[in-house]
């Protein structure tokens, strides 16, 4: 009898996990209470799931903004936005959001939980994989079914597929492999519920943040990005790019290689690559960069690669959709003057 028992729990616990399958979504707040654009990317992954969606978003103060703004895409057929608002969650540390996390997750007992490949999910997921004892899947390029992703390793030299047999798959999208999720033209029918969020974090404390203000925007939202490399020279020569930048306000921006950023001409956050940022703009300039695999990695899916180089024999030309082979001190001081007179 005792055994009949256990069987038929282990049943009725199989049959309600298929049927209720769904879908949480980690939704990033940012400064003033708006939605990270790689959510947008993250929400039409899920969409392709075909299954309902819930979203949480953890914050300090606004997430009722931020939900209402979430509300706004009906196409997504979000059900539920969960708001967990405390001011523990200051700095958004990994270890105040995890636990709070998984009491969501064994509450809701979804089935897929999805998080932009950003710095917070990508800081919080592989926690919660850790805690509820499966493999996570990162940076996921293409959603084939419910249990089969596609991601690139190898540099992106190679596609992988992959199947899951976790019952709970913990996912970050790429958000450059997916198109941003569209407003829908209906009112939101999403329910907006406040969860228990009392974090228990003694493991760290959010001391500082120091923000580089610039009227420039994100590399990972900028329309026209600039990119140097070690061939510029010097952290001065780097001026170059800011003053083509400069001629496209609000839509460009300038973003560099490992090998610049090692040399000490800019900042490691303009970083493009492997171990940087991964951007898909609609016109990469890469200015004097060779074209190492690294550096492909991270840029590869632009719409519009133009590569700019003295050396004709350098790999970024085998990508460029457009190129020019000559001295860049020569062509970006040009450049610059012709595009001051469109």
């Amino acid at each position: 009898m005792y055994s009949r028992q256990i069987l038929s729990r282990l049943t009725t616990s199989t049959i309600r996990s298929r049927c209720f399958a769904s879908t949480l979504v980690l939704a990033e707040q940012i400064e003033g209470g708006k939605l990270a654009p790689v959510t947008l990317n993250t929400l039409t992954a899920a969409a392709q799931l075909k299954q309902d969606i819930d979203c949480v978003i953890f914050g300090t103060e606004k997430t009722n903004e931020t939900a209402n703004e979430l509300k706004k895409f009906t196409n997504c057929n979000i059900k539920k936005i969960l708001l967990a608002e405390n001011a523990g969650f200051k700095g958004l540390l990994s270890e105040s959001v995890t636990p709070v996390l998984l009491d969501i997750q064994k509450k809701n007992n979804y089935t897929h939980i999805l998080g932009g490949s950003s710095t917070f999910a990508k800081g919080v997921l592989p926690r919660l994989a850790a805690l509820l004892d499966v493999q996570p899947i990162s940076d996921v390029t293409a959603v084939i079914d419910k249990s089969q992703y596609s991601r690139f390793i190898y540099a992106g030299n190679a596609i992988l597929k992959l199947k899951s047999n976790d019952p709970v798959q913990i996912i970050t999208v790429r958000g450059t492999a997916f198109e941003a999720a569209k407003q829908g033209t209906g009112s939101g029918e999403a329910q907006i519920e406040k969860v228990n969020s009392t974090p228990n974090n003694d493991l760290s404390e959010f001391v500082s943040r120091q923000v580089q203000q610039s009227e420039r925007p994100e590399l990972a939202s900028a329309r026209i990005i600039f990119s140097g490399g070690r061939a510029l020279k010097s952290k001065e020569n780097f001026k170059l790019l800011y003053d083509l930048a400069d001629l496209f306000p609000g839509q460009a921006t300038v973003g560099a290689s490992r090998a610049a950023v090692d040399a000490g001409y800019c900042a490691n956050d303009l970083q493009i690559g492997q171990t940087g940022k991964i951007v898909a703009p609609d016109l990469y300039v890469a200015i004097g960069i060779s074209g190492a695999i690294q550096h492909i990695a991270g840029m590869k899916d632009s719409k519009v690669i133009v590569a700019i180089n003295k050396d004709a024999d350098s790999p970024i030309f085998a990508i460029a959709d457009y190129g020019l082979t000559g001295d860049l001190f020569k062509v970006l001081p040009e450049l610059t003057e012709k595009l001051k007179k469109k």
